[in-house]
């Protein structure tokens, strides 16, 4: 099975867009997909996709308090 990291990537890519592009998160996770140009209401449902993939339960202020894809990472892998 692929790595957390590895997931969040492909998911990431395949469901988030910036003026109509996939992202692309790169192999530095250390990045908040708000500074990927990614807009805040993304991120939300972003966050539903990952409590679906990750059997998670994120809410709305977990979003605010993930700074970045790593830390999710770590929290999903803690």
């Amino acid at each position: 099975m692929a790595s957390t990291a590895d997931r969040l990537r492909a998911m990431v890519s395949n469901n988030l867009e910036v003026d109509g592009k996939p992202v692309n998160v790169g192999d530095d996770l250390n990045v908040g997909l708000t500074d990927l140009g990614v807009s805040s209401v993304d991120v939300v449902a972003f966050a539903k996709l990952a409590n679906e993939e990750f059997d998670l339960s994120l809410t709305v202020e977990d979003c605010a308090n993930i700074p970045t894809l790593q830390a999710l990472v770590d929290r999903i892998d803690g």
